[in-house]
């Protein structure tokens, strides 16, 4: 298996007007995850059939109108997302559209949508999801500290049979998915999901997605994965603006976003258990790290964003009302 797709768009200036990445499960040469990105101009609708599969639809940048119907043309819900002006800019809203379902997609201004997606069995309702409910977690210590957004995670959305799904900002020079860890059939595993990276990396002015800024992502495997029968996995790979990882299997992390450049990427996920879980292990050569950001502080740049935007312009909009 090929696990980094390195993206073949060019510059992003010159994203095609529609689809920027179109990844199904059998693209990955597995059994569960895919990943659409679609560029929607001004005024043109986009309609994407999920066919067997469930999906968030997930604003990238720019606002858009979601209109859900069946497979035979029973209308189901309509969803107007604000969006964000970019992913290093805010938490956004976003819906879930289940199994079965066609959906066509509006903007007044044009936008740029993710539609994460996994196989399932049930037809699920459209929903929508509000940013303001959307917990943001400050996870690690150190250069390891990250914002983890938990938009489709079990515990906070559970209308999903399968797919889960976060998204994750390190800020420049810093790791994360760190320590390396694994969600696989090897022991002592107890969950298994294939996972996607869907990388974007911003520019100079810390917000606007550039090809100029990249990051490092690590994938391996070690002799447990051999033991089970697992294809070796030895990967360090640069990445940039919208590069997609696989993840079958074996440890992953860490991520770097390299000094200057803010790194996000959404994870997805999905496997073949019953429940959605999201359980992991770390690398045991590693997981020692854990134990010392209990007396290290966290990074102040995280959290990077909110609901209401990011943190840095809040923090400055506050100071200049008060001065």
């Amino acid at each position: 298996m090929t696990v980094h797709r390195p993206w073949a768009g060019g510059e992003v200036a010159d994203v095609s007007r529609g689809t920027v990445i179109d990844l199904t499960p059998g693209d990955a040469g597995w059994d569960w995850t895919g990943l659409k990105v679609l560029w929607l101009p001004a005024g043109e609708p986009r309609v994407v059939r999920t066919g067997e599969s469930e999906a968030f639809v997930l604003p990238l940048s720019g606002s858009l109108t979601v209109e859900v119907t069946g497979e035979f043309g029973g209308p189901l819900a309509t969803f107007e997302l604000a969006g964000r002006e970019s992913v290093f800019t805010a938490v956004t809203d976003f819906a879930y559209v289940g199994r079965g379902s066609v959906v066509t997609l509006r903007s007044v201004t044009g936008a740029e949508v993710a539609m994460p997606s996994a196989r399932c069995t049930r037809a699920l309702p459209p929903r929508y999801g509000a940013a303001e409910d959307v917990p943001v977690e400050v996870r690690g210590a150190g250069n390891a500290t990250r914002q983890v957004t938990n938009f489709g995670v079990p515990g906070v959305w559970d209308h999903a049979e399968k797919l889960i799904c976060c998204e994750l900002i390190t800020p420049p020079g810093n790791w994360s998915s760190y320590p390396p860890h694994k969600h696989d059939a090897s022991e002592p595993c107890p969950v298994v999901n294939e996972e996607i990276y869907y990388y974007r990396i911003a520019g100079d002015d810390q917000v606007t997605p550039s090809r100029t800024g990249f990051g490092y992502h690590r994938t391996y495997t070690g002799a447990e994965h051999e033991a089970a029968g697992l294809e070796a996995i030895d990967e360090l790979i640069e990445v940039r603006d919208h590069d997609v990882v696989l993840v079958p299997h074996g440890y992953h992390g860490p991520c770097i976003a390299a000094p200057g450049y803010p790194m996000y990427y959404l994870n997805v996920m999905a496997g073949p258990s019953e429940g959605r879980a999201l359980a992991f292990c770390d690398d045991s050569a590693h997981a020692w790290v854990r134990e010392t950001w209990a007396t290290m502080e966290t990074d102040p740049r995280c959290p990077v964003t909110g609901a209401s935007g990011r943190r840095d312009d809040l923090i400055s909009s506050s100071r200049e009302r008060h001065s």
